[in-house]
C-alpha cells in the first residue's frame, strides 16, 4: 500500500510539471526583429519574458547570434530551405547515376569480353549486343547527364 501512495504522489508531481506552461523567451534576429518562443535558437542572447510554473531552462548564449530564416514568423523560408535540400539531394543522386552510366560505358567500350547473368546463367555478350548496350548507355548519358 505504501508503494502505491509513493507512486501516486510521484505521478501527481510529474503531471503538474507536464501541464505547466513553458517559459517564454524573447530574442532579436540579425535584422533586429524580435522573436518569441519557448526555446530560443542556440547561441542567441535571449531574455526570459514569462516564466512558466515549471523551472525555466537557461537560455544558451555560447555562439554568436545568427539569423534563423526558418522561424515560425517566416514559413516561406522554411519551405524554401526544405526545397533546396530536396533539390540538392536529387542533384547528388543524378550525379551518382551519371557516374555509374559513364563507368558502364567505359567498361562496354574497353572490354570486348563482357559477361552478364541471364536467368541464373552467366554468359558473354555478343558483339551486336555489346554495341546495342553502348548505344543505349550513350543515349541515357545524353538525356540525363548535362
Amino acid at each position: 500500500m505504501r508503494r502505491i501512495a509513493l507512486t501516486g504522489s510521484l505521478l501527481l508531481a510529474l503531471s503538474t510539471q507536464l501541464m505547466a506552461a513553458p517559459p517564454i523567451y524573447q530574442w532579436l534576429d540579425a535584422a533586429g526583429q524580435p522573436h518569441y518562443g519557448a526555446q530560443p535558437p542556440q547561441g542567441v542572447q535571449s531574455t526570459l519574458v514569462k516564466a512558466g510554473s515549471a523551472k525555466p531552462k537557461p537560455a544558451p548564449t555560447a555562439a554568436p547570434a545568427v539569423a534563423n530564416p526558418t522561424t515560425a514568423e517566416d514559413p516561406q523560408a522554411a519551405i524554401d530551405a526544405r526545397v533546396k535540400q530536396d533539390v540538392a539531394k536529387q542533384q547528388a543522386e543524378q550525379q551518382k547515376r551519371c557516374e555509374s552510366l559513364r563507368t558502364n560505358l567505359a567498361q562496354l567500350q574497353n572490354n570486348p569480353r563482357i559477361s552478364v547473368e541471364d536467368k541464373g546463367q552467366v554468359r558473354r555478350l555478343g558483339e551486336d549486343e555489346r554495341q546495342a548496350k553502348i548505344a543505349q548507355t550513350q543515349k541515357a548519358i545524353q538525356e540525363e547527364c548535362h
